[in-house]
């Protein structure tokens, strides 16, 4: 008897798709800076895995964008240079605006069941103080509210540029962070983004638009110390459903 599973089965995730995703937390929650090398030792150990699933991981990432690796360097965090921030963050700014201007007032509420999602995640993530998780939520806060304009090309367009706002977004919360609010009042930011979008007035959800403030990491200065001495390094934690020891 076949023990295939079957076309609607769930699947648990594999070792490399946690590790993967917690390496991916890891990297968005700011406890490595951009262009800091990540040892594979200390990652192993971390992780409670071994190093052949901890390298997949790292080619996951590497194809998404998070990481660069090079031969006989080894694997660092992605480096956004200030023409990479610039051109993310006039692109995306450009498509919001856009999307406001075409979908405000909301012609359908069910447009606006993704961002009321998007938000209320945010703020749990805020609670737990799980840095990665919102900055993950925030992107998909902002890209729901580009769907109230029902515009399928110009979501796609602002889905192109996913990893690299990732990695905007997460800079952007490190320097938020350290300089001007905290996670709670991050989250805050983004449920009133909603509610200018929920009121139906197009001016004033384009002028809270502008004020949103995703843009004050830009002219900031970031030491690499930054993304330790505000937070400091996780207690090692082990992937959940993994026993100690080795792993394959």
């Amino acid at each position: 008897m076949s023990t295939a599973p079957g076309p609607d089965s769930i699947q648990a995730p594999s070792l490399v798709q946690l590790a993967a995703e917690s390496l991916r937390k890891m990297i968005l929650a700011g406890e490595y800076a951009p262009g800091e090398r990540l040892a594979e030792e200390r990652l192993t150990e971390r992780l409670q895995i071994s190093r052949p699933p901890l390298r997949e991981a790292m080619r996951l990432l590497e194809n998404e964008g998070f990481i660069v690796t090079q031969p006989r360097k080894g694997s660092r965090v992605t480096t956004l240079t200030d023409r990479d921030v610039h051109e993310i963050l006039t692109l995306r700014s450009a498509l919001e605006r856009l999307a406001f201007e075409l979908g405000v007032p909301v012609p359908d509420p069910a447009l606006l069941e993704a961002p009321r999602a998007a938000v209320a995640e945010m703020e749990d993530c805020a609670r737990r103080e799980d840095r990665g998780g919102l900055v993950q939520a925030g992107y998909r806060f902002h890209r729901a509210l580009v769907g109230i304009a029902d515009h399928r090309r110009l979501s796609e367009s602002y889905a192109s540029i996913q990893r690299q706002q990732l990695l905007c977004m997460a800079r952007n919360l490190v320097v938020r962070e350290a300089y001007y609010e905290d996670l709670e009042h991050h989250a805050a930011r983004h449920r009133a983004l909603l509610e200018s979008v929920e009121s139906g007035d197009r001016e004033a959800a384009l002028a809270e638009l502008a004020a949103h403030g995703e843009q004050s990491f830009a002219s900031v200065a970031l030491p690499p110390e930054l993304y330790r001495s505000s937070f400091g390094r996780t207690p090692d934690r082990q992937l959940p459903g993994v026993s100690g020891g080795g792993g394959m």
